[in-house]
C-alpha cells in the first residue's frame, strides 16, 4: 500500500470499561490513583500530549461516565469529545466505540486505559505505521519459555513447547484504518457462534473475520504493562513516580 500523502485524522480510544475485579477493589482500577493521578487520568494525558493525536473517545464501565466527564473537565483534556458507556465485554465495548466513531474514515488506535506507561515513541511509531498499513498490533518478544498445555487426569499436562523466538507478548495500542476494523466487527457480530469464542483482543477479531489484512507489528516496551494485580499498583507508582522526577 502506498503512503497516503496525508495522514487521516488520528482518534485514540481509551478503552476503560472494566471493573477490575482482579486488583481485589470495589473502585474500578482505571480510577485508582497512582502517583498522584488515578490510572485513566496518566492514560489520557499520554494521548492528550502527543501532537500526532486529534482526538480521543473514551469508553468507560457504566455507572461511572459522569465521574469521568468530571476528570476530563477537571484535568484540561481538550482532545476528549465524549465519554461513552462500555460494553459486558471487550468486544462489545471496542463495538460501541467504533460505532460512536460513525461512516468517517480515520485512523484509530485502541488503548487500554490500564497501560499508563505507554511511552509516546510507541503511539507515535503506529500513527506513522497506519501511513502504509491498515492494521498495526504493539508487541514485545517473550522472555520466558510459553507452553501449550491440556488436562490430564492428574491435573495439566505440557504438549508442546513452541519456538520462543517466534512469540511476542501483545500491548496496546492495536490501531487500524477505522473501515477496516468496524467490517471486522460487524463479520463477527453477525456470526452466531462469534460469542462462544470471542477474541481476547482487537487484532484477534480481524485476524479471525478479515485475515487476508497484514497485521503489522510494531515494537513495544516492556515498560507499557497493564495494571492487572494488585503488585502492578506498587510497580506502577514506582514507574509513574520516577518519570516524574527524569
Amino acid at each position: 500500500m502506498a503512503e497516503r500523502a496525508s495522514r487521516l485524522p488520528t482518534v485514540a480510544v481509551v478503552l476503560a470499561g472494566g471493573v477490575g475485579r482482579r486488583v481485589g477493589r470495589d473502585t474500578p482500577k482505571q480510577l485508582l490513583e497512582v502517583a498522584g493521578r488515578t490510572i485513566l487520568e496518566h492514560t489520557i494525558a499520554l494521548f492528550q500530549e502527543v501532537t500526532e493525536i486529534d482526538e480521543i473517545l473514551v469508553l468507560m464501565a457504566p455507572g461511572f461516565t459522569a465521574e469521568v466527564e468530571r476528570i476530563v473537565g477537571r484535568g484540561g483534556f481538550t482532545k476528549v469529545t465524549a465519554v461513552l458507556e462500555g460494553g459486558e465485554t471487550r468486544p462489545e465495548t471496542t463495538w460501541r466505540a467504533l460505532r460512536a466513531l460513525g461512516a468517517r474514515e480515520c485512523d484509530v488506535l485502541l488503548h487500554d486505559a490500564v497501560r499508563p506507561l505507554t511511552e509516546p515513541r510507541i503511539i507515535v511509531d503506529c500513527v506513522e505505521a497506519l501511513r502504509t498499513r491498515s492494521a498495526v498490533e504493539v508487541a514485545i518478544p517473550s522472555s520466558d519459555t510459553i507452553v501449550v498445555t491440556a488436562s490430564g487426569p492428574d491435573g495439566e499436562v505440557v504438549l508442546e513447547v513452541p519456538d520462543r523466538s517466534t512469540l511476542r507478548r501483545v500491548q496496546t495500542p492495536q490501531c487500524f484504518r477505522l473501515s477496516v476494523i468496524r467490517e471486522a466487527y460487524e463479520r463477527a457480530f453477525a456470526d452466531p457462534g462469534f460469542g462462544d469464542r470471542p477474541p481476547t483482543d482487537d487484532c484477534g477479531v480481524l485476524l479471525r473475520y478479515l485475515p487476508e489484512v497484514p497485521i503489522h507489528v510494531v515494537p513495544g516496551s516492556e515498560r507499557n504493562m497493564k495494571v492487572t494485580h494488585p503488585v502492578d499498583l506498587l510497580i506502577a507508582e514506582t514507574l509513574l513516580r520516577a518519570a516524574a522526577v527524569d
